[in-house]
C-alpha cells in the first residue's frame, strides 16, 4: 500500500490529564501532518519536517482548516435498542420490561439482525466512533451479524451474546446456563481475533443471570485473558436494591460480580452511578474499568455519576453512550452532557479530560492503549477530520477562539455528527459528510 498523508491541525492525548496536567499530556500542531502506510501511522508533527520525510509517490491529502484527530471509542453501546431509542416515561427496570427486551426478541430472526447491524455500525462512523464495546442480545446469530458487518469495515468491535437465563422473559432467555457458554465459546472461536474483532463476555446484569450462569463466565473469563467482561453496575436505585434481595450476604453490589470471578483487569461495568468509595477502591486494585454513560443516566433519571471520585481512586474512565437509552451516537454530544453532570457534581470537566475520555483513555478501558486513542507513531491509523464549519453557530463562536483547549471545549459543547467531516478506519476513509 502506498505512503499517504493528510494535512491540517493536529491534536490528541498521550496522558490523562488528572495525572499529567496541560501542556504534558498532549500534543497540538495548528499545522500538522499525519503520515499513513498499511493501516498505521508512520509519522506525525509539524507539517514542515514530517514533509521532509515523505516518500515522492506520496500521495498527499489536504484536510487544511480542518482538525484531525484519533477515532472515538465508544465504551458501552447496546446494538440491538437501535429502533427504541428517544423511548418515553420509564426507569429502567421499568424501561427494560416495556421496551427493551420485546425489542430485543427481534434479533431471533438473523435478516432483522443483520438489517440493523447495517445500519448501526454506519451510523457508528457517520458519528466518528471507530471502535467500540457494544452488547449484542442473548441470540447468537446477533452477535454473528454485528462481527461480519464490522468485519467488512475493518472496524475496531468488541461485541459479545448477552447472557440471562432467569428473570427475564422466554424470548430473550438463554435455554441453559450451559448452552450459554457453548455459545460464548463458538462465537470467541469463530471471531475473537479476526481482522480488528475482540469478544467480550457479557452477562446482562446480576439479576438476569443464575449463579451457574455467572459461575461459567468467570470460569471461562480466566480461561481467556484477552477477552474483556462487559455488564451493567449500579446504575438505578430500584436495580441495586434487588441485588441486595438477591444476594444478601454480599457486601455490595460489586461484590456479587467478585465472588463469581468477574472483578479483573479485563472487566468493564457500565454506569456505576451510586457506587461507594470502597467498591471504587475495589476497582481500582482489580484495574477493573469504568463507562461513563451521561445522556442515558439523565434519560432515565439513574443519577449522576461521580467522575471526581474515579479520579481519586484511580480507576479508568471512558465514555459510553449507552445508545438506546443513551440520546445520541455522538461523542461529542456525550462530552457535552458528561461537562453538565460533572458541573452539577461541582466538578469541572475540563476539554483535555473531556477528549481523553473520548479517546485514549476508552482505549485504556479496552486494555487498547497501545493500539488505538492517539496518533502516535506505531498506532493504527483510526482518525477523524473535524469540520470547524459545520454549522453556522459554530464557525462563528471557533473565530473567537483564542486556544486549542478553548476551541475543543467549544466543539464538545456545539459539535455532533455534522462535525464529523471524514471517518478513516485503519488509513481507509469509511465515512465522508456530503
Amino acid at each position: 500500500m502506498s505512503v499517504t498523508a493528510y494535512l491540517g491541525s493536529i491534536f490528541y492525548l498521550t496522558d490523562d490529564p488528572a495525572v499529567v496536567k496541560a501542556p504534558d499530556c498532549y500534543r497540538y500542531w495548528p499545522d500538522g501532518m499525519l503520515v499513513c502506510k498499511d493501516g498505521m501511522i508512520t509519522a506525525v508533527g509539524p507539517r514542515d519536517e514530517v514533509e521532509k520525510t515523505l516518500p515522492e509517490a506520496a500521495e498527499i491529502i489536504d484536510h487544511s482548516g480542518s482538525l484531525i484527530i484519533p477515532g472515538f471509542i465508544d465504551t458501552h453501546i447496546h446494538f440491538p435498542q437501535l429502533d427504541m431509542i428517544a423511548s418515553f416515561g420509564e426507569q429502567l427496570l421499568d424501561w427494560l420490561e416495556r421496551y427493551t427486551f420485546p425489542e430485543e426478541a427481534k434479533f431471533a430472526d438473523p435478516a432483522h439482525a443483520k438489517e440493523c447491524a447495517d445500519f448501526f455500525l454506519d451510523e457508528l462512523l457517520r458519528n466518528g466512533t471507530t471502535t467500540a464495546l457494544v452488547y449484542g442480545t442473548v441470540h447468537k446469530q446477533s452477535v454473528d451479524a454485528l462481527f461480519e458487518e464490522a468485519l467488512a469495515r475493518n472496524m475496531r468491535l468488541i461485541t459479545g451474546k448477552a447472557l440471562m437465563d432467569r428473570n427475564v422473559p422466554e424470548a430473550v432467555r438463554d435455554t441453559t446456563a450451559e448452552s450459554s457458554d457453548k455459545d460464548n465459546r463458538e462465537l470467541i472461536e469463530r471471531w475473537h481475533g479476526k481482522g480488528r474483532l475482540g469478544y467480550a463476555i457479557t452477562p446482562r446484569f446480576a439479576p438476569a443471570c443464575s449463579d451457574e450462569q455467572l459461575t461459567l463466565a468467570g470460569k471461562l473469563l480466566r480461561e481467556q485473558p484477552e477477552v474483556l467482561m462487559h455488564t451493567h453496575l449500579s446504575e438505578n436505585v430500584s436495580e441495586i436494591d434487588w441485588v441486595k434481595d438477591l444476594y444478601p450476604t454480599a457486601k455490595d453490589y460489586l461484590d456479587v460480580y467478585d465472588r463469581f470471578g468477574l472483578l479483573t483487569n479485563q472487566s468493564v461495568f457500565a454506569h456505576c452511578v451510586h457506587l461507594e468509595g470502597q467498591e471504587f477502591q475495589r476497582m481500582a486494585e482489580r484495574g477493573a474499568a469504568i463507562s461513563y454513560c451521561p445522556t442515558s443516566n439523565l434519560f432515565l433519571g439513574s443519577g449522576l455519576f461521580n467522575m471526581k471520585e474515579a479520579e481519586k481512586y484511580g480507576v479508568d474512565v471512558g465514555l459510553g453512550t449507552d445508545v438506546g437509552a443513551g440520546t445520541s451516537f455522538s461523542l461529542l454530544q456525550t462530552m457535552n452532557e458528561a461537562y453538565k453532570v460533572c458541573h452539577l457534581r461541582g466538578h469541572k470537566l475540563d476539554a483535555f479530560k473531556s477528549f481523553y475520555l473520548a479517546t485514549l483513555g476508552g482505549a485504556k478501558v479496552l486494555n487498547m492503549a497501545g493500539k488505538v486513542g492517539s496518533l502516535e507513531v506505531g498506532k493504527e491509523a483510526d482518525f477523524l477530520v473535524l469540520d470547524m464549519h459545520a454549522t453556522p453557530l459554530l464557525s462563528r463562536r471557533l473565530k473567537h477562539a483564542n486556544t486549542v483547549e478553548e476551541t475543543l471545549f467549544v466543539l464538545s459543547m456545539l459539535g455532533d455528527d455534522r462535525t464529523i467531516s471524514h471517518t478513516y478506519v485503519a488509513g481507509v476513509c469509511q465515512h465522508r459528510k456530503s
